[in-house]
């Protein structure tokens, strides 16, 4: 699975993993992919800190990246108390009257309130970024738009590729307008913050919308077939990130999210406000039934959701109240029905490559893969 991209980056495979968990990106990276450390949830410079450390010590020498959530305009002095002051009185009582409803506890008065998605805050974000730099990253990734032009110079200072997700092909073509080396197509069956276009229609898009920019395919990628199908439609690579949830190296942290996980079809998931404020797809559970219910007051406008919610998802994860129990994830949930090694899945992929690329040849009229 070679294409001019992966050469670029010394690796074997142009296999990209989204994750936030470090012990998984160090693997995918192991394994001959390219390893992604989602980093928006890291309010504290040392944690991040910490984990790519741990990564550094952990990957081999082998390449990955870093993932941030960054607007691409600056907004200055506004804190996070200057935000949860616009958060509504008749939310904050939905939120306990639905915790309530399910008998969902309290955290005890020495336990921290969990994430609270601040990432997308420019001194959050800058910060993730002055951590990042110090290491040998050879990819910056940023899932909200281009990053700031300052920090897209800053990185390619540093030789590092700068890379962005794109939900149709005028974002694709903004991306490279910015300055831009990657952009990752993501489609309508992504897990996680996503638009309304399907990635069969959306991949070829980007793709000649931004040539020769090279484009990663993104959404209901879970097989080497569909891999195969990606770099068909002219991707240079594939972007993967709901699939290393179920892997042994993960850490949910939860038995009974990682058992619905394994349990759900492609068919339960659903683009919810829920989680954010933006249409980010995630399981369907009763959590986002009650904020996608007409009767309900509706989610808030991100960042405002975010900080709404973050202590009741603490909760509901804690103490695993099921019927609640959720994470963001894609269609391609209904192909994760077992635990399995980061490596193991890279073998099923570049199995299920060779085998698409060999029926491919078959019906060209051609023999072995090429």
């Amino acid at each position: 699975m070679q294409t001019e991209l992966s050469q670029t980056l010394g690796i074997e495979h142009a296999v990209f993993g989204f994750t936030p968990f470090p012990a998984v990106a160090a693997a995918i990276s192991r394994a001959g992919g390219f390893g992604v450390l989602g980093a928006v949830r890291y309010t504290a410079p040392d944690e991040l800190k910490r984990d790519l450390d741990w990564i550094e010590a952990h990957v081999g020498g082998r390449p990955y990246g870093v993932d941030v959530v960054m607007p691409a305009k600056k907004v200055e002095g506004v804190t996070e108390a200057d935000v949860e002051a616009m958060i509504p009185e008749g939310h904050r009582q939905f939120v306990r009257d639905t915790l309530a409803r399910h008998g969902v506890p309290e955290l005890a008065q020495d336990e921290a309130s969990g994430w609270r998605i601040t990432g997308w805050m420019e001194q959050v974000a800058r910060s993730q970024l002055d951590v990042a730099f110090d290491y040998p990253i050879r990819l910056l990734a940023n899932a909200l738009g281009s990053p700031p032009a300052d920090v897209v110079a800053r990185a390619h200072d540093r030789d590092v590729l700068v890379a962005a997700l794109a939900g149709s092909a005028r974002h694709a073509e903004k991306h490279r307008d910015a300055g831009i080396d990657v952009v990752v197509a993501q489609g309508y069956e992504a897990g996680g913050h996503t638009g309304e276009i399907a990635s069969m229609v959306l991949t070829p898009e980007a793709v000649d919308a931004v040539a020769p920019l090279p484009v990663l395919a993104a959404g209901g990628i879970g097989s080497g077939q569909q891999v195969a199908a990606a770099l068909a439609l002219g991707a240079q690579g594939v972007w993967l990130g709901s699939l290393w949830l179920t892997t042994t190296e993960a850490d949910l942290g939860s038995p009974a999210l990682t058992r619905k996980l394994l349990a759900a079809g492609s068919g339960d998931t659903v683009r919810s406000r829920a989680l954010t404020g933006k249409p980010a797809r995630q399981l369907r559970t009763e959590w986002t039934d009650a904020w996608d219910d007409p009767a309900g007051p509706g989610a808030l406008p991100m960042p405002l959701q975010g900080l709404l919610v973050a202590e009741a998802v603490s909760r509901i994860q804690k103490y695993e109240i099921d019927p609640l129990l959720g994470t963001p994830v894609g269609q391609i949930v209904g192909r994760m029905n077992s635990e399995r090694s980061v490596q193991a899945v890279f073998d099923d992929l570049t199995r299920g490559f060779e085998e698409a690329v060999d029926r491919v040849n078959r019906v060209a009229g051609r023999s072995g893969p090429s």
